[in-house]
């Protein structure tokens, strides 16, 4: 999971860098704050559970794994546009003062 994590905060910077999340576009900023959040509480649900379990404890179900990674998705993008656990607002937060720093 680290590793991941890792990967996903160099791809949101990478994009600041690139340009595709400009300081002047505040909601940009916000919904890839919100998207990192977002993919970062799918990360926690999916390390909560054991995938050995299958649906509801029956066994090994492949469409039920799909079901329950869906619903992790799912929930943990309208947890993060709903506040979440608060990440978003302290990534936007950072993400805007690093950008409104002279030189960039």
């Amino acid at each position: 999971m680290p590793d991941s994590i890792a990967s996903l905060g160099a791809n949101l910077a990478g994009s600041l860098q690139a340009g595709s999340v400009r300081k002047d576009d505040p909601y940009k900023v916000l919904k890839a704050a919100q998207q990192f959040e977002a993919l970062l509480i799918t990360q926690i649900l999916k390390s909560a559970h054991d995938d050995s379990e299958g649906w509801l404890g029956t066994g090994d179900d492949k469409a039920g794994s799909s079901a329950m990674s869906i619903a992790e998705e799912q929930f943990a993008q309208a947890l993060s546009n709903r506040g979440g656990l608060g990440l978003a607002q302290l990534i936007e937060n950072g993400l805007t003062k690093s950008t409104n720093e002279p030189g960039h």
